[in-house]
């Protein structure tokens, strides 16, 4: 006898396969969404770790901003200060220069045959006005500043015959350069001791 199978095999077996495939794909599915969640979790923790050290990189640049700012401050001040004792330094040597030439003016000055009306001192530049009895008077002053540590380029730029009190006297105008190094003065200094 013959038995006959009536139960549909192969229906059953497409379905059977087909269940087998939709659960092969919602677990490779649930399998690939759970891979990519995991990524996703990971690289928003990297992110947020990202976040939090540009956040503690962003204060401590402003800590730093702060110091380079008083750096820059301290610096502006410190040259505030070389400018302010260069000046000082400057002031001090034109004075002391001052002071020496009008000493060389006044020790080389013969004060019986000659007077000086005006001394003008304009930097490196030193104008004597004056009078003098006679051409021979002003050459000798001329000469003795010249000889002067602290004088030189003495000129006559105008002499010219005045009368005062009755008397006939030479108006004289003498232009000279004025400076000297600090060697020089030191030396004009040990000379005087």
């Amino acid at each position: 006898m013959l038995k006959i199978n009536l139960l549909p095999i192969r229906q059953l077996q497409k379905h059977a396969r087909a269940r087998n495939e939709f659960f092969g794909f919602v677990t490779i599915f649930i399998l690939f969404m759970s891979i990519l969640g995991a990524i996703a979790m990971a690289q928003s923790s990297k992110a947020s770790s990202i976040q939090t050290e540009t956040a503690r990189l962003t204060q401590e640049k402003q800590t730093y901003d702060k110091i380079l700012a008083e750096i820059k401050k301290l610096e502006a001040d410190k040259k505030e200060v070389e400018n302010k004792i260069s000046i000082i330094k400057k002031l001090k040597k034109e004075s002391s220069l001052t002071v020496h030439v009008l000493d060389e003016v006044a020790r080389k000055l013969d004060s019986s045959r000659m007077w000086l009306t005006s001394l003008d001192q304009q930097g490196n530049s030193l104008t004597l006005i004056g009078q003098a009895l006679d051409n021979k008077t002003i050459a000798e002053f001329m000469n003795a500043l010249d000889a002067s540590s602290f004088i030189s380029d003495v000129n006559l730029s105008d002499s010219s015959l005045s009368k005062v009190a009755g008397q006939d006297l030479k108006a004289f105008s003498l232009q000279c350069a004025v400076g000297s190094t600090t060697d020089e003065a030191d030396t004009t200094n040990k000379t005087k001791q």
